[in-house]
């Protein structure tokens, strides 16, 4: 209030002039259903009513920030002070007008994050974000990207109800047919040809074939050139194929079900594609609506109807719908409605609707809880009307149907390197070729046709004798000799294996879904693969990020403690079945407790003292104050009661069906303390105060966002009084109470003090609050309502400045506690993932003092750490923090002084223990320890870093970024804490754009998807909050224990195998190509080959791939029960022991090695005989075959049936297709495999290949293992000792 006892508003420009004439509003027939304390939804419209605010009524830094004891103003500056902003904005969010130049940030799945001002100065951490988040390619979720410009249509689309015609003539709107497959049977080949050629390699290989088709360089048969390129774009064709075709299956199959349209007065049957904008369609019980419809009306009187959007947003429970009382009497009444539906155009926001209705001469407002959205399902309604707004394609379904961003793997990143080694090799090889080719030609250039490879002119007699034969010159023979070179080693860079890979992928992955040990038998949940491209990545992540509430914890909420009135009650529970007849009567005041009407699902405890005050006498403020705060929890939520029977007890069964956990405990918790919502409609709800129902008629609801973080409801009760009941979070409630006497006072200090205590304790707090609203007051605000509520432009914005209104001046009735249950497993995952050298940071939106404890209990924290707690309120308070934890804690080697470092050195590391000693009588600035970070793996374990979301918004700027990072990679434990979700990815991206670490973000609502989104790897969790980050995650699975197998046993066994894979696909293939080279070099440069062109394409296809992809899908170096048992095991893929560039250089110099053997033991062995070359080409085809096989046979681990009948029954294949290709008249190879065998020489010949050319490798091997054995060899020989 001013000093003139107005209110506040009335003195600025965001005042509304109330007419004279004005008509109050009932009620208010819009009750949204998406309000909840998990899930925020607001919109990001600037506030531009405010910009004219004056500057002495901005809140300051500290005031608006800091976690402040939730007590009133001290003087009168102070009160005006809250009066001012907390009645508006009391949190941590500037009301300043946003600047021109700000940018504002997008909405992660449909939670759109807001601009965190505190000081006053734009910041820039939302445009630095936004352009790192695109950069990444990090897409919107599912549930969708709200556009800035959703809010300001200046064109509104136009719906006739039950008038097509009109409604379409104009607009031309979108048929309600829907594609969501990618080709046709024109376009197949074009598009997926030009799909599959994103892939440089194929390009490659596309141009190695085609000039393989010019005469000078026709090294292959033109036919046979194409073949690999053909497989492999065929598999890939087959498969794109088949899966369009499931999909243009599925399409046709939803387009043509049927539903019940309006035509000529009659509901009539109509297939979904033929549906059209305007139309009124008639949907029954368990149908799935067929496009997006405004609610007219429904079998219930009230207008409500139940929906399941398990098919849009993956969550199950029920959600209510309301129609306009307007519409929905007509409807009932079976009359006919006509009129026109004013909305926003199609966006993806799924949580958003803004639009009016003219009907019969009124306009009145339509939001979210009025429309239902294309798949979802009628439940529990028998029928309902609504009239057409969005069809097919621009459905808010069709909208959000976007592919998650596609990721690669660091492997795959880093085998671009080796690629990019292995050309350089090939155009070496292609280089030497082509020069000794010209020095040959020019030394004998006056011999050419009297020397065998080369010749000018056409030797034999016919038509053609002495004409020239295709010789182009020394200049022209060279260049075409460096091309034919190509051709010839063009598998030196494998096509295969791009295939391969995905095989192998796709097997691991089937095996990693049939684990039974992570199936989760509560939610009846698979582990699920949903991406193919990153299985490798699993066994090399650095650092984790999980969220905290539904994934280190159940999000099964139980409520626990509430504080009524300054008083703590909850430390002593009972079960609410123990409450029979007489069971308290020696209670003070008390003579019995009846048994209750209603059966709820779960028993929940309940506090003697507290029953015997709320059943005593309302004739004192403590009993008036628990009333109230149970009511306020009865009422202020979107809960829906399912009522139910139970015979056995002769009561009435009631569940709670709501999108939030939190909502649903704290109503079963107010029906166990005998406060029973029994029935909710849009107008009113009904409420069973012991045995008394009492009816309250609803006249608004203003919802939760991310902005206010708090929830009110208006009604009014049978005497005609109005109240505002208010629950929120104690930072954005602190502001806003009222303390008018010394008793005031008393009850804030100490419900902060049980605050506290709550949050110490793990609960997750809310704040409970109510006040009187005086007629002048409650017209003034329903005529902004209504006003805000009409607005096609700003909506939101309104609704927030007309709720600020009348949250102001609220007299606190007490506080609430809700433990959320740590699942089975999570402490001793942490650990183990700790052990493996991972670390664990959690980010979560709960407040400090929560998370704190939650980290304790799951062991994220321990008793010994040092606690680094950052919370700041301006950047130059956040850069002293950090600065001074760095120095106090000497985190930077090379900052440190001399004497620190001295010190330094007499530490001495518990390998066990993985931490420092520190010695007693170590000394160090401000006589604390001293930590090094320069070095890898002695990072300090005794340190853990709290920080909380308004700090980060200061830290998240350019200059602070870097000292953040160090400070937070020097600890051993990161907690954020109310932090946003784009903050949630801005701390992804700190790590991920300052280190090659791999990266993992596990979290299962849709806060967490754009962390999700920007990390390497994305998990998500099937829980309570739906399934939004499930369906942007790259694997999902049921529980957060699983993370340990899944990295520890899986991510181990896929790097092994896939490391191994990429670098023997390299050797396999250069060993042969380097074997051509020395037969080139042999025969005058020439390019031409011993081997016949159908075994060159042969090898790498046939001959060699079955034993790679068996062995990359089944092969185990440990057992799971060892990895589980030594989790620093894992730390072999964050050394990059499978796949690093010195073991590409070793395995080359072996590859050259095995390939001079391959060559020359044949070529001495046959120097004296008179073989020819195609006999020689035989020899060196069964023998490279061999020796590859051996050479993968020394490195296989799990010898299984399946393994052995791959790598031997390889050799036998390429024996039978030798046999084959000798056995045609047509091949110049013809019958030479017969005449081999017969020879004793061809045995022995290839005996001695395998044996000296695996020689050097098979030593090499057994030094190392014995003098310099890794912790690998070192497991393995302890399970087979134990066996």
């Amino acid at each position: 209030m001013t000093s003139g006892g107005k209110p506040l508003l009335h003195s600025t420009e965001l005042s509304y002039p109330v007419p004279r004439n004005f008509s109050r509003v009932g009620s208010l027939g819009c009750l949204c259903t998406n309000n909840s304390f998990t899930s925020s939804v607001c919109d990001d419209s600037p506030m531009s009513e405010l910009s004219n605010m004056r500057e002495e009524e901005i809140t300051s830094v500290e005031e608006t920030n800091q976690l402040k004891p939730l007590e009133g103003p001290a003087s009168g500056a102070t009160k005006r002070l809250f009066y001012s902003v907390g009645s508006r904005y009391p949190d941590h969010l500037s009301l300043e007008h946003p600047s021109r130049d700000r940018k504002r940030l997008v909405s992660w799945g449909g939670m759109e994050q807001h601009t965190f001002e505190i000081s006053g100065t734009p910041s820039r951490v939302q445009g630095k974000l936004q352009e790192r988040l695109n950069n990444s390619k990090v897409l919107c979720h599912k549930s969708g990207q709200l556009d800035d410009n959703i809010f300001r249509e200046q064109n509104p689309r136009l719906i006739h109800i039950d008038d097509p015609r009109r409604t379409n003539d104009k607009y031309e709107f979108a048929s309600n047919e829907i594609r969501t497959s990618k080709y046709t049977l024109v376009s197949f080949l074009p598009k997926n040809l030009f799909v599959q050629f994103h892939r440089v390699a194929y390009l490659y290989f596309l141009a190695i074939a085609a000039l393989n088709q010019l005469p000078p360089l026709a090294v292959f048969g033109r036919t046979v050139s194409l073949f690999p390129l053909l497989i492999v774009l065929s598999v890939t064709a087959v498969k794109d194929g088949y899966e369009d075709w499931r999909r243009h299956r599925s399409d046709r199959k939803e387009n043509n079900r049927e539903a019940l349209v309006l035509q000529s007065g009659h509901f009539e049957p109509k297939k979904w594609k033929k549906i059209q904008a305007g139309e009124v369609v008639k949907i029954c019980a368990d149908e799935t609506i067929p496009c997006d419809i405004v609610l007219l009306g429904t079998s219930d009187s009230s207008g409500i109807a139940f929906i399941q959007t398990m098919n849009l947003d993956g969550e199950s429970n029920l959600k209510t719908r309301y129609a306009r009382q307007e519409t929905a009497s007509v409807v009932a009444d079976g009359g006919s409605i006509s009129g026109l539906v004013r909305c926003e155009q199609p966006n993806r926001n799924i949580y958003e609707f803004t639009a009016n209705m003219e009907f019969r001469g009124h306009i009145f407002p339509l939001s979210q809880s009025n429309i239902i959205l294309r798949g979802c399902q009628l439940k529990n309604t028998e029928w309902i009307i609504g009239v057409v707004v969005y069809t097919g394609q621009e459905t808010k379904a069709m909208l959000n149907s976007a592919a998650s961003p596609s990721k690669r793997s660091k492997l795959e990143s880093y085998m671009n390197r080796e690629t990019f080694w292995l050309s350089i090799f090939l155009l070496v090889m292609c280089a030497v070729v082509a020069l000794g080719m010209g020095l040959w030609l020019e030394h004998h250039k006056e011999q050419l046709d009297s020397l065998p490879y080369y010749r000018k002119r056409y030797f034999t007699r016919g038509r053609k004798y002495g004409k020239p034969y295709r010789y182009y010159g020394i200049a022209m023979e060279t260049f075409f000799s460096f091309l034919s070179s190509i051709i010839v080693f063009q598998i030196m860079i494998p096509i295969s294996l791009y295939i391969t890979m995905e095989l192998v992928r796709f097997g691991q992955s089937y095996f990693m879904i049939g684990d039974k040990h992570m199936y989760d038998s509560s939610t009846d949940s698979r582990f699920q693969c949903r991406s193919l491209n990153i299985n490798e990545d699993l066994g090399q992540i650095r650092y984790i990020f999980s969220d905290k509430t539904g994934t280190l914890t159940q999000n099964k909420m139980e409520f626990r403690r509430a504080c009524v009135y300054g008083k703590n009650y909850g430390a002593s529970l009972l079960s609410a079945e123990s409450l029979q007849d007489g069971n308290i009567a020696g209670l003070k005041g008390v003579a019995a407790v009846p048994r209750g009407r209603w059966k709820l699902k779960s028993e929940i405890g309940v506090d003697l003292q507290l029953i015997e005050l709320l059943h005593k006498d309302l004739n004192g403020e403590e009993q008036i104050a628990a009333h109230e705060f149970f009511l306020t929890l009865a009422a202020c939520n979107t809960i829906i009661p399912i009522l139910g029977s139970d015979s056995r007890e002769q009561n009435e069964a009631i569940d709670y069906q709501g999108e939030s956990p939190d909502e649903q405990a704290l109503v079963a918790a107010a029906s166990a303390y005998g406060y029973t919502l029994c029935e909710r409609t849009s107008g009113h709800i009904v409420v069973d105060v012991n045995g008394q129902k009492l009816r309250l008629d609803v006249l608004g609801l203003h919802e939760f966002d991310s902005i206010r973080k708090r929830m009110s409801i208006v009604i009014r009760f049978p005497d005609n009084s109005v109240k505002v009941l208010v629950k929120g979070a104690d930072t954005s409630m602190s502001g806003i109470l009222v303390k008018e006497n010394e008793r005031d006072d008393y009850i804030m200090i100490t419900t902060q003090g049980h605050l506290t205590q709550y949050s110490s304790l793990g609960l997750r707090t809310l704040v409970v609050a109510a006040r009187d609203l005086t007629d002048a007051e409650l017209e003034e605000w329903q005529y902004r309502y209504e006003d805000a509520s009409t607005s096609l432009t700003d909506r939101s914005t309104k609704l927030r400045q007309t709720a600020a209104f009348i949250e102001r001046n609220l007299r606190l009735l007490g506080a609430t506690g809700i433990e959320d249950k740590l699942q089975d497993g999570v402490a001793d995952a942490i650990e183990s993932l700790r052990q493996a050298g991972i670390k664990v940071w959690v980010l979560t939106g709960d407040k400090q003092e929560t998370a704190i404890s939650i980290g304790l209990s799951c062991k994220l924290l321990t008793t010994d750490m040092h606690q680094i707690i950052i919370n700041g309120n301006s950047e130059d308070e956040c850069r002293n923090l950090i600065l001074g934890a760095k120095s106090k804690y000497c985190l930077k080697s090379s900052n440190c002084h001399v004497e620190c470092r001295v010190e330094c050195s007499k530490w001495k590391k518990d390998v066990t223990k993985d931490y420092l000693d520190i010695p007693d009588d170590s000394k160090c600035v401000n006589r604390t320890p001293c930590i090094s970070v320069e070095k890898e793996g002695t990072e300090a374990a005794s340190l853990a870093l709290i920080i909380d979301g308004n700090s980060l918004v200061y830290i998240l700027e350019k200059d602070l970024e870097s000292e953040l990072f160090d400070l937070a990679t020097s600890c051993k434990a990161v907690l954020c804490c109310r932090v946003a979700p784009l903050q949630k990815a801005g701390i992804v991206d700190l790590i991920k754009s300052r280190t090659d670490d791999v990266t993992l973000a596990i979290g299962d609502g849709a806060n967490d998807v754009s962390m999700i989104q920007m990390a390497d790897v994305g998990v998500g969790i099937c829980g309570q909050e739906g399934r939004q980050a499930v369906m942007a995650s790259d694997f999902a699975m049921g529980q957060f224990q699983f993370l340990k197998r899944l990295l520890l046993v899986h991510g181990h066994w896929n790097y092994q195998r896939v490391g191994y894979l990429v670098l023997y696909n390299f050797y396999r293939n250069a060993v042969f190509v380097f074997m051509l080279f020395w037969y080139i070099l042999c025969t005058a440069f020439s390019t031409t080959s011993a081997l016949t062109d159908w075994s060159s394409v042969f090898y790498s296809v046939i001959y060699t791939s079955v034993p790679t992809i068996v062995v990359g899908i089944l092969d185990k170096d440990l057992s799971h029960r060892t990895l589980l048992k030594y989790p620093k095991l894992y730390e072999a893929g964050h050394r990059h022991e499978s796949y690093n560039l010195p073991l590409f250089w070793i395995i080359m110099l072996d590859t050259l090695w095995q390939s001079l053997v391959l060559f020359y033991v044949p070529f001495f062995a046959y120097s004296t005989s008179s073989i020819d070359i195609w006999s020689l080409g035989s020899l060196w085809t069964i023998a490279v075959v061999i020796l590859v096989n051996i050479h993968l046979a020394m490195d296989i681990r799990r010898w299984m049936v399946i393994v052995h009948a791959a790598v031997w029954g390889s050799i036998v294949i390429t024996y039978g297709c030798l046999l084959v290709l000798d056995s045609i008249p047509a091949f110049p190879n013809y019958w030479t495999i017969y005449h081999l065998v017969k020879s004793s020489t061809y045995w022995l010949t290839i005996f001695l290949i395998i044996v000296v050319a695996l020689l050097p490798r098979f030593l090499c091997k057994v030094v190392y293992q014995i003098f310099w054995p890794s912790d690998i060899q070192i497991a393995r020989e302890a399970e087979i000792l134990r066996k």
